[in-house]
C-alpha cells in the first residue's frame, strides 16, 4: 500500500471511528463498527490505525468527510461497486444514529 492510500484509508477509518463513538445508540454504534470491519477486511486488515481523538463533533462533518474519503478509495485501486456497498452500509449505520 502506497503513502497517498494509507493516508486516506486512515482517514475514512478515523472518521468511522469518531462516529461510532459518537453515536447515539448501540445499534448505530455497532453498524459503524460493521463498515470498519468491512473496510479492514477489503485491505487484508492491513489497515493504519484509526485516532478518533480532537476530531468534530459534529456527525454531519463526521459522515461528509468520512464519505468523501471512502470515495477517493477508487483512486487507489479499490474496486468501485466495493466503495458503493461499504458506502450503502455507511448509510444504513447514519439512518440508525436518528441524525
Amino acid at each position: 500500500m502506497l503513502l497517498p492510500h494509507a493516508l486516506t484509508l486512515a482517514q475514512a477509518r478515523s472518521y468511522l471511528a469518531a462516529l461510532a463513538d459518537q453515536a447515539s445508540t448501540i445499534d448505530a454504534s455497532s453498524a459503524y463498527e460493521r463498515v470498519l470491519i468491512e473496510l479492514d477486511r477489503i485491505h487484508g486488515d492491513e489497515c493504519p490505525s484509526a485516532d478518533a481523538v480532537g476530531l468534530t463533533e459534529d456527525r454531519a462533518v463526521l459522515l461528509a468527510i468520512a464519505t468523501s474519503a471512502l470515495e477517493a478509495l477508487e483512486q487507489h485501486g479499490v474496486d468501485p461497486l466495493t466503495v458503493e456497498l461499504v458506502l450503502a452500509m455507511l448509510d444504513d449505520a447514519y439512518a440508525l444514529d436518528g441524525t
